[in-house]
Formats: structure tokens, sequence, C-alpha cells
């Protein structure tokens, strides 16, 4: 309430965020956190070995992940900010002010990753001039492997802190902050899921850098196969200690989160699929093991499963927390839980800063409504577009006159029919200015448009100037 309203009604703000922040999640844990130090272990047998063509394969895979990490990697990492200011900018706030000495550790150990990767792949080349130039090379490999690590690790706190705030809910306590019940598990999962899905990119592009049939190519295949084995055991063991841990309520949304609500009575079944993906990587991980050549078509299999499967992941835990943003601290609309008797009391609008309307009459309530659509609803729905508000009525009363007193009727006990919704945080007569703004916009389908194309509005409350 106290932030202009960003919207994008074609898309939807939630889908924003989930598009620039999964794919930043993709290259974080494969290109980055997995791959240096699987590279760096190339680059140590290729020097015990004392096997250039081994050490040039590490410097070839090494330039991949440079230059996505460097680039589109760290254009999401800047986006994830800018696009959460935008559309959460309370949450943000709070995490900030919560998390504010663990961010600040975190930049300057990303700063040091940073340096490192320029160090590590910069100065190849010059390590090749003598043994000592490749052991510190070597080292480097390995400190650009210890802070990729922390820098998640200091992410994952405040990660899983969204999901269970734990004992802070009552201590305010930074340390209870980040050993949050979720933390560990949550870590313990996101490694070993780094470190795989490192190693079926390096088996997919063995196939580019190697010659078919060659002894580098059995060598790279077989130690990456090894690799990928060894860390989908602790994938497993971290999954069912994570799965242990996700609090009752998260965990009866699971289905709603794996398959969408048109979906969620498939959940089993996509539970198999992806089963079967798991297999299906560990089976081509066994042919590559056994010293044949792996054809193009089925290299590139273990990374689109092991992406998928991640993507699942990373929209499931976002959305196992609903209604929360933070859970137990505040609701995906951006309102406190201790705000809520006030606000359903007095109404919304009086304690909204940039709103047109601060007070409801009958002159006033379609733009009043919109006040209230993009306070309330926006951060999940949009009138039009993607996950419609409108057509999620429409599909309840069907898609001519949607009846007003059910609607006021369905807001006031959404929560309880869909328990990963929060309960609607205004009064009474604004749920009706709600309904009549929806009830218009279906009549009038014109996108719902927020401070970025409006412009901004300050309301002057009694008593301030």
């Amino acid at each position: 309430m106290d932030f202009p309203i960003f919207h994008l009604d074609f898309m939807g703000n939630r889908l924003l965020i989930a598009v620039i922040a999964i794919l930043h999640v993709l290259i974080n844990h494969s290109l980055a956190v997995g791959l240096a130090p699987l590279v760096t272990y190339f680059e140590y047998l290729g020097w015990k070995n004392k096997s250039q063509e081994m050490d040039q394969f590490a410097n070839k895979v090494m330039f991949v992940g440079f230059v996505i990490t460097t680039s589109l990697g760290a254009m999401t990492g800047v986006g994830i900010w800018l696009s959460a200011s935008l559309v959460s900018p309370a949450s943000i706030g709070s995490l900030i002010r919560v998390f504010f000495w663990a961010w600040f550790t975190e930049w300057i150990v990303f700063v040091t990753e940073v340096v490192l990767i320029l160090l590590y792949f910069l100065t190849w080349k010059k390590s090749l001039q003598s043994e000592d130039a490749k052991k510190k090379h070597i080292k480097f490999g390995i400190a650009l492997s210890i802070f990729s690590w922390i820098t998640m690790a200091i992410i994952v706190a405040i990660l899983s802190f969204m999901m269970d705030p734990g004992s802070w809910s009552q201590t305010k306590s930074f340390v209870d902050a980040v050993i949050n019940p979720v933390y560990m598990a949550q870590l313990a999962f996101r490694t070993p899921v780094a470190m795989f899905m490192a190693g079926t990119v390096v088996l997919f592009l063995s196939v580019f850098f190697t010659k078919k049939g060659s002894p580098l190519r059995k060598s790279v295949t077989k130690t990456t196969s090894i690799w990928i084995l060894s860390w989908s055991i602790w994938v497993v063991v971290g999954s069912i200690f994570y799965y242990s841990v996700i609090p009752d309520m998260m965990a009866n949304n699971l289905s709603i989160a794996v398959g969408t609500m048109e979906f969620s009575n498939w959940y089993d079944s996509l539970l198999v699929v992806m089963g079967v993906g798991i297999i299906s990587v560990i089976g081509i991980s066994l042919y590559s093991l056994s010293g044949k050549n792996l054809p193009i078509a089925l290299s590139i299999i273990p990374v689109l499963i092991s992406f998928s499967l991640l993507t699942v992941f990373e929209r499931a835990r976002e959305f196992i927390r609903k209604p929360f943003v933070i859970g137990n601290y505040m609701y995906s609309n951006m309102f406190r839980i201790e705000e809520y008797p006030l606000l359903q009391k007095e109404g919304i609008l009086k304690h909204a800063t940039y709103v047109k309307q601060n007070s409801i009459n009958d002159e006033n309530i379609v733009e009043a409504g919109k006040d209230i659509f993009l306070l309330t609803c926006s951060r999940c729905h949009t009138s039009h577009g993607i996950n419609s508000v409108v057509k999620k009525f429409q599909t309840m009363y069907g898609s001519s006159d949607l009846n007003p007193d059910g609607m006021v009727a369905y807001i006031q006990g959404m929560h309880n029919a869909r328990y990963f919704m929060p309960p609607f945080p205004g009064s009474e007569l604004e749920m009706k200015a709600l309904v009549t703004y929806i009830q218009k916009t279906k009549d009038y389908p014109i996108p719902t448009e927020g401070a970025q194309e409006t412009g901004v509005t300050v309301s002057i409350k009694r008593g301030h100037q």
C-alpha cells in the first residue's frame, strides 16, 4: 500500500518474475555452482595424467560456462532484483531489513566470485607455462567452486525463510531467520542438483568437444557419467530430506503446484513421469559409462530432463508457500497478517498512499474497485490476461451475467475454498466495489493498467500535508 502498483495485465506479474528467476536459477545451478568444480576436476585430471587434450576440453567447457554466466546469468540476476522490486516491493523491503547483513556478505562473496571466474578463465593459457602456474590455476578453480557454492548457500537461507520463518516470528532474530526449519534441507537438495545438472551439461558438450571414438571422449564420458550417477544418489536423499521438513500446509499444495488447477488430479501421474525422467538420465549415464559413443540426440535428453525438473521444482517452491509470500508473516498480496484486523474494519483505501479514491460512493465505485483490484488481486491475477480473474468467475458462473451476490460471498470465504489464496484484506463495501469493477471490465474488456502506464496519484490523507 506504500508503493505504486506495477501491473502487466497481458502476462501477469508473477509470470514476469517466474520467467526471469527460473532462467537465472537454471544458469546459476548448472553453469556456476555445479560446473566450476567439475571443470576444475577435469583440469586436475589433465595435469595429473599429463593430458593436454583433457586440459583443452576443460578449457572449452569453461568457455561455455564463462560466456553464459557473465552475460545471460548476470542480466537475469539483475532482472530478479528489478522485477521483484516492481512487483513485490513490500516483501523485498521486509527481506532486506531481516537479511541486510546476509545480502551484504553475499555481495562481497559474489564480487569475489566474479573476480575468480575472470582470473580462472582468462589466465588459462598462462597456466600452461609451468607446473607451478598450473597448480596455482587449479587452486583458482577450487576457490571459484567454493565461493560459487557460498553464494547459493546464502541465497537459499532467504528462500527457505520465505517458506517457513520458524521461530523468527517470535524472536525477530537474524540467526533464527537464517537457521530456519527448511534451510539445511533445501541446501542439501540444491547442492547435489547443481552438481547433477552440471554433469548432464558436460556430457552433452563432450559430444561436440571430443572426437567420436577417441580415448579422450571415452575418458570424459566415463568420468562425467560417474559424476552424474554419484550425485544422483544425493539428489534422492536430499529430496526425501527436503520433503520431510515441508510444513503440512505446503505439502497439501503440491498437487496444484506441480499440476496447476487444471491438472491437479494428474499429480500421481506427473510424479511417475518425473521419476521416469530421472531413471532415463541414469540409464543414459550407464550407457555412456560402458564406453559406447553417445549420439547427439541422446546426449541432449539428460540436459532437458534435469532443466525441466528444476523448473518444476522452482514453480512448486514458489506456489506451495501460498497464501504467503513470507510464511506466516506477509500474504502474497503484500499485506501483513497483523494489518488485517484494522484493514478489514476500516478498509484498505483509507490507508493506501497511491490510489485515486480514498472512499467509495455511487459515482466512483468502478474506479475505487480498480484500485482495490490492483491492491489486493494483481500480484497473482490479471483482469483479462494469464490467470484472469474475470475468466475465473466466468468459469464459476458462466460466461453471461456474473452473480454479484455470489461473487461477494465467494470472496468472503475464498481462503477456505482455496487455501492457497489469502483472505480478502478490505471491508465488505470494498468487496462490492471490487465485484462492480470485475463486472464492468467483463462487459468492457479493457486491460487494467498499472502505475507504469497511468502515472502516480498520491493520496493526501487527513492530518498530513
